[in-house]
């Protein structure tokens, strides 16, 4: 039996009462989605995103398509910035699974010893899983319902296809194809400077990726007295010593949770160590690691994906352009898959999710209500539509993250018209400079913290 934490919520006895009665068989059937579900952050499922989609997958609302109603349109290209689905944890985090798995065998948590074993191995690193392939296909079917002009047989190899290098997003492209054209053969072009464009620019790499006083302030939360409190209560769960469960293996703990149910659909037994008080600190600080690596924390993480941003915007520009009757048609789609880190720059380089008051280790308690959660923004199969329509008063573009409705900063409609769009981002189209940006400088430099 696990011994009852000294203190804690009712709710984290109840969860450990309904574990020890899961566990003994006498219990109702235990909800498939674990409570905690929604606050994993990156490692969210999509369907917690979309809580329609575990109902029916191939659910589409054509009503999130909003060009003005009293103006003839009709979508001429679609731009799509998709993250892969579902993966295996990285060779990194399976190796922390590992000493929190020796941990637990030494520990006198009998039950939790008993009831799970290790499963999880380093050759799966960051592979994606079943369930991921799944995820692809299905966005791709529902994205050719909503514009089957578009995503249609007959242009297919008129459509664009990239992808990153990492496995897992080369998979999660073939996918997005078989979603949509069935078996296809495979085509898509790899390009890690326009999908891991972090990883080509120096001033990311020196200011913040190397640099630890970047994310100074995830350090000072996981240390904090929110993680301390919630460490207390789960060792004390555990039976170990809270020294021994350190903030790695916490986050360890609490992450198994969301790989089995990502992984297996299963509710893990891990699930019922956090209550949903201590699963909103523990995303706070993935939030926090998020912000200030990849978002609004410090400039050069937005600027990093300014060639993503200019290659989007030239897209859209070909495709909106008029043309003479012998031109060739416009690039009917651009698919683009990479990954969370692909995503969260780009968004805040469009001045999305940008809270009025800056994320930080000290005011989690007035956070509560902030715009900029991972999970909800990022999670596993993520995706920023781009849907430009052809209209009588000319080219209208509508956003879309995560197949809802999304305004540009500064702009009314939901599809407002193209140049109104260049107009509110004219500073990026004229300057955005990522050599400029991501220049190294002699002896390193300290990341930008302008906000």
């Amino acid at each position: 039996m696990f011994p009852a934490p000294p203190r804690g919520p009712r709710l984290v006895l109840a969860a450990l009462g309904l574990l020890l009665a899961r566990l003994s068989g006498s219990s109702p059937p235990v909800p498939d989605v674990p409570h905690i579900a929604a606050y994993f952050g990156t490692k969210t499922r999509y369907e917690e995103v979309n809580p329609h989609l575990r109902r029916d997958p191939a659910f589409v609302n054509a009503s999130v398509l909003k060009p003005p109603a009293g103006e003839r349109c009709s979508p001429v290209h679609l731009t799509a910035v998709i993250r892969h689905g579902s993966r295996y944890p990285t060779a990194r985090n399976i190796r922390r699974i590992q000493r929190l798995s020796e941990l637990v065998r030494d520990s006198a948590g009998g039950e939790l010893r008993s009831r799970w074993e290790n499963w999880f191995t380093e050759d799966m690193d960051g592979q994606l899983v079943m369930k991921g392939r799944a995820e692809l296909r299905q966005l791709a079917r529902r994205l050719a319902v909503l514009f089957p002009s578009l995503l249609s047989e007959e242009n297919r190899l008129r459509i664009s296809l990239r992808s990153s290098s990492k496995h897992r997003c080369v998979s999660s492209v073939e996918a997005f194809q078989e979603g949509l054209w069935g078996r296809p053969e495979y085509r898509h072009e790899v390009d890690d400077r326009l999908l891991r464009f972090f990883d080509f620019c120096p001033g990311f790499l020196e200011g913040v990726e190397q640099n630890r006083s970047a994310l100074q302030e995830v350090e000072r939360f996981r240390h904090g007295p929110e993680v301390d409190a919630v460490r207390r209560r789960v060792a004390a769960q555990l039976g170990v010593a809270q020294q021994r469960l350190t903030p790695d293996l916490l986050e360890a703990a609490f992450f198994l949770c969301s790989y089995e149910l990502s992984i297996r659909s299963a509710h893990s037994p891990w699930c019922f160590l956090f209550d949903e008080d201590a699963a909103q600190v523990l995303e706070y600080q993935g939030d926090l690691k998020q912000y200030w690596k990849r978002s609004h924390g410090h400039v050069i993480s937005s600027l990093s994906s300014c060639p993503l941003f200019h290659h989007i915007f030239r897209t859209l520009d070909r495709a909106g352009r008029p043309r003479r009757s012998t031109d060739a048609p416009p690039e009917p789609a651009s698919i683009l898959v990479g990954h969370a880190e692909t995503l969260l720059p780009l968004l805040s380089l469009l001045g999305l999710y940008k809270d009025p008051t800056p994320l930080t280790a000290t005011n989690y308690q007035s956070q509560h209500g902030r715009s900029f959660r991972s999970g909800v923004i990022a999670p596993y199969a993520a995706n920023l539509l781009l849907v430009l329509y052809d209209c009588q008063r000319g080219p209208r573009l509508q956003m879309l993250l995560n197949e809802a409705p999304l305004r540009f900063p500064g702009l009314e409609d939901d599809a407002p018209l193209y140049r109104d769009v260049r107009a509110q981002y004219r500073h990026l189209l004229d300057g955005c400079d990522a050599n400029k940006a991501c220049e190294s400088r002699a002896g390193g430099r300290q990341p930008n913290t302008e906000l």
